[in-house]
């Protein structure tokens, strides 16, 4: 009886050790449910069948995305190994010590050369301008637009266009133009309408539809090293901006005081508008004819210039990080060495994934690989984003609860929203130290 009891506790010990290998070999990633995630799962499947390392690609809605981390974060769990986070995240994650310090990686491996300039600048680096890096450009994001080819290409329409504006229906190349051809086809007795844009005031989806326009403005947000706000946020161009944007929302469908990318995509799909701003890594559905009926109809343009030239887009997209309190440090760094490889960065294109790498962005291939390519190419090396500090929430929530009035509600003028806005910015770094 005592042989049988050691040989069944030997073979759980067996189990048991064979049980925590095979968890060794296991890598999990976490990152928010869309098909850029669905697309990471089919890049890494191919990572096991080169190493025999499984790695899972967990996911949560949206919505959860932010919650669900920094649970985990604070919690110190070492339920994910990495973790593709937003770029407003880089110094809360960091200063709370949850991101391991990626500056040598970085370094060694050239990756301020390799990867397009923006997405070192606002996914990786943190502090702005400090050489600390702790993320790896992973998803190359930022806010486009899609039009209807036929609308804009159709001989009445271009001759009336040409009449009332006095030069020709195309894509537009400013937002004077953008303007124009919102108001040109808003038709509501028609169910036709202009533009639809983001409203939605919960997280960053408002504010990002903003800074497209604050942007290409020539209007910037702050001083990101000082903190000043007051003549950045506030200036006679982000007033400029604003009151553009609000105009355009009185060219969009009837309810559109919160939406974000999924009803911008269907404003599309179920030919609503002739324009229709949205995240880039949303465009794929829009060339499938299952999804959307209009496909072979759908084009695709950046984010046109302001009045002075200026040419930016508002920064989507993400890095990957390795989670401090992983227990599979080592593994997650060779799977980062895996993941920056050149075939690796083409393959992840290919897949659908929207690659930061450099050389991949500035391929022919690549730019003609989709309708949309070209555009996104253009928009990645012309992007910027919001503050990066730890109390980025605060910031966006300061700023949804100043925009979202005057936008959708018609409150107050845009020069008495932004003074408010950077009234509040400048008390919550104050609050936080920052600039003193």
């Amino acid at each position: 009886m005592k042989r049988k009891m050691t040989g069944m506790l030997a073979g759980a010990a067996i189990s048991a050790l064979m049980a925590t290998s095979a968890a060794a070999e296991d890598l999990v990633i976490f990152w928010a449910e869309w098909d850029p995630a669905n697309f990471l799962q089919e890049l890494v499947n191919e990572y096991e069948e080169e190493t025999g390392i499984s790695v899972t690609v967990e996911t949560t809605p949206w919505a959860d995305f932010q919650t669900k981390a920094f649970t985990e974060f604070n919690a110190r769990g070492s339920a994910y190994d990495m973790i593709v986070g937003d770029s407003q995240w880089l110094g809360a994650a960091s200063e709370g010590g949850h991101y391991v310090d990626l500056t040598d990686f970085f370094k060694e491996n050239n990756l301020g050369e390799v990867m397009a300039p923006a997405t070192v600048k606002y996914y990786a680096e943190y502090p702005g301008n400090s050489g600390k890096y702790w993320a790896i450009p992973a998803e190359g994001d930022a806010v486009g637009w899609s039009y209807r080819k036929d609308w804009f290409e159709d001989p009445a329409e271009m001759e009336a266009f040409k009449a009332k504006y006095g030069y020709d229906l195309a894509p537009p190349k400013t937002w004077a133009e953008l303007t124009d051809i919102a108001e040109f086809f808003h038709r509501p007795d028609e169910d036709r309408y202009g533009i639809a844009i983001y409203t939605d005031n919960s997280y960053d989806a408002m504010v990002m539809g903003v800074e497209n326009a604050i942007f290409s403005y020539g209007a910037d947000l702050g001083n990101f090293e000082t903190y000043e706000v007051d003549g950045y946020v506030n200036s006679d161009q982000a007033v400029a901006a604003l009151e553009n944007y609000k105009k355009l929302y009185s060219y969009t469908p009837p309810g559109w005081a919160k939406t974000f990318f999924v009803e911008n995509n269907q404003a599309i799909t179920e030919g609503l508008v002739a324009m229709s701003m949205n995240y880039f890594a949303f465009f794929p559905a829009l060339l499938n004819e299952a999804s959307n009926p209009h496909a072979a109809n759908t084009g695709f343009f950046a984010n046109p210039a302001g009045p002075d030239g200026d040419q930016f887009a508002a920064l989507g997209g993400q890095g990957i990080s390795v989670v401090k309190y992983s227990e599979n440090q080592d593994m997650a760094m060779d799977f980062l060495e895996w993941f920056i490889k050149d075939e690796t960065q083409k393959r992840w294109a290919e897949l659908g994934g929207y690659t930061a790498s450099a050389a991949v962005l500035e391929s022919d291939e690549f730019r003609q690989a989709t309708p949309y390519n070209e555009a996104f190419y253009q928009t990645m090396f012309k992007v910027k984003d919001f503050w990066a500090v730890p109390e980025f929430a605060e910031l966006l929530t300061s700023a949804n609860q100043r925009l979202y009035p005057f936008i959708v509600g018609d409150e107050g003028t845009a020069k008495e929203t932004l003074d408010a806005l950077a009234s509040d910015w400048e008390n919550t770094f104050k609050k936080y130290g920052r600039g003193q």
